[in-house]
């Protein structure tokens, strides 16, 4: 580009006086100046637009790693959430269902235990047998206390809806009002969940 503008420059109007020949000279300089910013320009603006395609390629590959990665964290992440839920709800099933089920026949057998214990209390003449009946009811009592029964506490207690069943009412002035004073039948708990109210006589004035 330089060397046509010397050319240029060296074949100018031989007619033209020296004045002229200057002037068409700068003329010449400024067009081949302007020439080469012009070129210089286009191939800056070439160089920046392919380094701007490159980037712009590297960056909707990382954007497209990225949503993959994303995406797959999104199902590792359900599938966790998915499994945890399922085996929160087979413990849930297992202590509900299981033990629950469990202590409420063993419960009946303690009932069986309470109704002969009351009828041999009267009888003296079979120690042996009250002391039999006393030892198997003891057992029975510790395994459910080590399976995770509890008794609710009845008689001298303050009425508990939560708790207590009141199959009757007896008015009386010698104990305040919705004191327990009797039990009809026991109540058992596991933890914090009542398994069978205790069935009880409340006083009232």
């Amino acid at each position: 580009m330089k060397r046509f503008f010397e050319d240029k420059i060296n074949k100018g109007n031989p007619f033209m006086n020296n004045e002229e020949k200057e002037q068409q000279t700068e003329e010449i300089k400024d067009e081949a100046q302007s020439a080469e910013e012009t070129q210089e320009t286009e191939q800056t603006s070439d160089t920046v637009s392919d380094e701007i395609n490159t980037e712009e390629s590297e960056a909707e590959k990382l954007k497209s790693d990225l949503e993959n990665l994303n995406n797959q964290y999104i199902r590792l992440a359900a599938d966790f959430e998915n499994y945890r839920k399922r085996q929160a709800q087979e413990r849930e099933s297992l202590l509900k269902y299981g033990a629950q089920e469990c202590l409420k026949k063993v419960i009946e057998v303690a009932d069986n235990f309470d109704r002969a214990l009351q009828t041999v209390e009267n009888i003296d003449n079979i120690d042996k047998m009250k002391e039999t009946f006393y030892i198997l009811n003891k057992q029975l009592t510790d395994s459910l206390t080590k399976l995770g029964l509890e008794q609710i506490k009845s008689v001298g207690e303050k009425f508990d809806p939560n708790l207590h069943e009141a199959v009757m009412q007896t008015p009386t002035e010698e104990y305040p009002e919705e004191t327990i004073i009797a039990e009809m039948q026991k109540g058992y708990k596991m933890g914090d969940k009542v398994l069978r109210p205790a069935m009880v006589n409340v006083a009232v004035k």
